[in-house]
């Protein structure tokens, strides 16, 4: 399918209203930003009903037991959680340095992802879009590691060169999630740390594992790359755990393919594995974790029954 066409008019405005938006957060005090913060998710919880509805279907899904009341104000933090994600963001560069990280984030959750980052083989950093997700490359880069982040290329070439700088301000560089397949292959070839994101739907295609109760499309592509390049699968999460602003960088599993060699279902074990521990996580923080897209969009065809031919009926 052919790309639509761009309009660079359009895409100058948005980039200027984003580098205004960047300017102001940049200007306020730290508290005063993210109580700007918070008013933005109220209006985005107030005027987007249809992202709205959709987080409320998953949750009920999620969490059956869960009454309206308690499932709208799920919905309404997950609102004002990534608002303020976005803020923090645009302050990280600024706020999150060598001498001062101990303020925003702790590390003291992630002692078992040690020694598979500073191995020789290459590793796989496996998260979701939960809690600050962007945060956790920074850390990384901060205590001298150098990393690679698969990612989607922005439609608009101004706001993707900005927000690239932004995401290897410490030295973590960028992958394109379509574009560098050869680059990625050969980083890891290399022995490098590649960190992605494996939560979104992957289509019909895709495996399906069990999520919060139900199956759910995953992209096979981060087991097989484990498997082909002997990779183990580091999984975490960077939840907020204090307010207004401070995290944990959470190893919640290593995950190794040697444990799985020679099985026939090693990609299929391994994606469920790191899809269970990903639930974990979220499950100790439901509202940070993004329940606005539609995770499940996809589910497995239904096999169709044949009933044997009457016999009878043939007979005659």
């Amino acid at each position: 399918m052919a790309r639509k066409a761009r309009r660079p008019a359009l895409d100058l405005a948005v980039y200027l209203a984003v580098r205004l938006a960047v300017a102001v957060v940049h200007m306020l005090p730290v508290p005063l930003a993210l109580t700007l913060a918070d008013g933005v998710g109220w209006l985005a919880y107030r005027l987007d009903r249809r992202h709205r509805a959709v987080a409320a279907d998953n949750l009920r899904h999620a969490f059956p037991g869960l009454d309206p009341p308690a499932v709208d104000r799920l919905v309404r933090a997950c609102y004002r959680h990534f608002a303020r994600v976005a803020v923090e963001m645009v302050l990280l560069p600024r706020k999150l340095h060598v001498g001062c990280w101990r303020r925003y984030a702790g590390m003291y959750h992630m002692t078992e992802m040690i020694a598979p980052l500073f191995a020789r083989r290459p590793a796989l950093i496996v998260t979701a879009h939960f809690g600050n997700w962007e945060l956790a490359g920074r850390m990384i880069g901060l205590v001298g590691m150098r990393t690679y982040a698969i990612a989607r290329v922005l439609d608009n070439p101004r706001l993707e060169r900005f927000l690239k700088r932004l995401r290897q301000g410490t030295g973590q560089e960028v992958i394109a999630k379509k574009d560098d397949f050869d680059r990625l292959t050969g980083v890891l070839k290399a022995g490098a740390k590649v960190a992605t994101l494996a939560d979104q739907d992957a289509g019909p295609r895709g495996v399906f594992v069990d999520f919060f109760g139900r199956p759910a499309s995953t992209h096979k592509a981060v087991a097989l790359m484990a498997v082909e390049f002997d990779a183990p699968l580091v999984v975490i999460g960077v939840p907020r755990t204090a307010e207004p602003f401070f995290y944990e960088v959470v190893c919640e599993e290593v995950i190794d393919p040697r444990d799985y060699a020679g099985r026939v279902d090693a990609v299929a074990a391994m994606t469920r594995q790191y899809t269970a521990a990903l639930e974990r996580l979220i499950r100790r923080h439901p509202e940070q974790y993004f329940w606005l897209h539609r995770r499940w969009k996809h589910q497995p065809k239904k096999v169709l029954r044949h009933e044997p031919a009457n016999v009878d009926a043939k007979a005659a």
